[in-house]
C-alpha cells in the first residue's frame, strides 16, 4: 500500500564537457573547458554514490566528489540554489516544494532498508526479534532494560542482560530518520502524535551522532546501545542488527529481496513525481522499514554544459550496470519498471528552455 507524501544531500563535483557554468568553472568540449556541479545531501546512499561516481570517472573521464551532509541539508542548499542539485531520502513537503515553485524532479536512485544494530556482547551474534511498538517503546525512553518483559517475550531462550538500553539517534537533520520515523508513526499512535515523522523530531531519549557515520560509530563504542542505520553501515562494522516485524507478522532480515518486496508495493502512475512511502508495506516477505532514495534535480537549468553533465550521468546511472553494483552494497537496485519511468523522466530534462542535446 502507497501513501503518497503530499505534506514533506552530498557536495557532489562533477567534472565534464560543457557550456559556461553557473557559479563553477566553465567552457564548452570544443574549447577544452569544463563544468563544475556541486550537490549536497543524504548519508544513507553514501556507500553506493562513492561507488558509482569512483566507476563513472573510470569509465567517462568525469571526476565526481562526494559529501554526504544529510537530507534535511541537501533540501535546504538545493531550495538556496548554492547548489546544483540535492540528494534526499525523505521526499521535499508541500511547503518546500513551493520553496522552490516546484522547479525540482526527485529521480529514484536505489532502494535500501533502515536498520536496528545494536552492542550488546552478551548475545553474541543472535539476531533479535524486534516489532514496531517495542521499537517505539525503546526510543520514547519507556523501555529502558534489555531484560524487558517486552523483549523477552520477543525473544524467548534469549538471556538478555539486567543492563540499561543506551539510545542512539541521529544529531542533523536526515532522511534516514525520516524513513524510520515514518515506520514508527505508521505502527504506534502514541509516537505519532507525541513525536511524529520528520527528518529532525524532539527525540523524548538518547544520544545523538551526526550521519549514518556517527551513529554507527556511537553504537560500536558503547555496550548496550542500539541505534538505527542503513544496513551496509551495519554490515562494514559488523555490527548485528535485528529482524523486524512486518505488517504480516513476520518477522523479516534486511536484505536485497526484502527490500525489493516492500517496492512492489509502489505502483508508479507514467506521470509520477515518484514521492512515496514505502514503510510498512504490505506483502509476506517485505521488509517494513525501507525506502527509495531521491536525487533533487532541476528541470530546467541555464547552463548548457551543466544541464548535459547531468543528464548523461542519469543515464549512466539507471542503465543495468550501475544498478547491478547496488547489489553488491546491499541496496536493492530499481526494479525495470521504476528504472524505465526514471529514464523517460531524464529525457524531459531542459537547459535553457531547449531539450538538451
Amino acid at each position: 500500500m502507497i501513501r503518497r507524501l503530499v505534506g514533506y544531500g552530498t557536495a557532489l563535483v562533477l567534472i565534464g564537457c560543457g557550456g559556461k557554468g553557473e557559479g563553477g568553472a566553465s567552457g564548452d568540449a570544443a574549447s577544452g573547458g569544463a563544468t563544475s556541479l556541486t550537490g549536497a545531501g543524504a548519508t544513507f546512499p553514501d556507500p553506493i554514490y562513492k561507488r558509482w561516481f569512483a566507476e563513472y570517472a573510470q569509465t567517462t573521464g568525469v571526476q565526481i566528489n562526494y559529501q554526504s551532509i544529510g537530507s534535511g541539508g541537501g533540501i535546504k542548499q538545493f531550495t538556496e540554489g548554492t547548489v546544483d542539485f540535492g540528494a534526499t531520502d525523505s521526499p521535499m513537503n508541500a511547503d518546500q516544494l513551493a520553496a522552490v515553485q516546484g522547479q525540482v524532479l526527485h529521480l529514484p536512485t536505489v532502494l535500501g532498508a533502515v536498520v536496528i544494530t545494536y552492542n550488546l556482547p552478551a548475545v553474541g551474534t543472535t539476531s533479535l526479534k524486534l516489532d514496531g511498538l517495542t521499537v517505539s517503546g525503546i526510543f520514547l525512553g519507556k523501555i529502558t532494560k534489555w531484560n524487558d518483559a517486552r523483549l523477552k517475550a520477543l525473544n524467548p531462550g534469549v538471556k538478555l542482560p539486567n543492563a540499561d538500553i543506551i539510545v542512539v539517534h541521529r544529531s542533523d537533520g536526515s532522511g534516514t530518520s525520516f524513513v524510520f520515523t515514518d515506520f514508527l508513526s505508521k505502527v504506534d499512535p502514541e509516537w505519532k502524535s507525541k513525536v511524529g515523522a520528520s527528518t529532525a523530531v524532539n527525540w523524548p531519549a538518547g544520544l545523538g551522532g551526526k550521519g549514518n557515520e556517527g551513529v554507527t560509530q556511537q553504537v560500536k563504542q558503547t555496550e548496550g546501545s542500539l541505534g538505527y542505520v542503513e544496513l551496509i553501515y551495519a554490515i562494514s562494522n559488523s555490527l548485528p542488527y535485528a529482524q523486524i516485524k512486518n505488517r504480516e507478522g513476520h518477522f523479516i532480515d534486511p536484505s536485497l529481496e526484502s527490500v525489493s518486496a516492500a517496492a512492489a508495493s509502489a505502483d508508479f502512475a507514467p506521470d509520477t513525481d515518484f514521492r512515496v512511502s514505502i514503510t510498512n508495506a504490505g506483502g509476506a516477505d517485505a521488509y517494513p522499514i525501507a525506502s527509495f532514495t531521491w536525487l533533487l534535480v532541476h528541470p530546467d537549468m541555464q547552463d548548457v554544459g551543466k544541464a548535459r553533465a547531468i543528464k548523461t550521468f542519469l543515464e549512466w546511472m539507471t542503465g543495468d550496470s550501475a544498478q547491478a553494483m547496488a547489489q553488491q552494497l546491499h541496496y536493492a537496485p530499481l526494479p525495470k519498471s521504476v528504472s524505465s519511468l526514471v529514464q523517460e523522466r531524464v529525457k524531459t530534462l531542459k537547459a535553457a528552455g531547449a531539450p538538451i542535446s
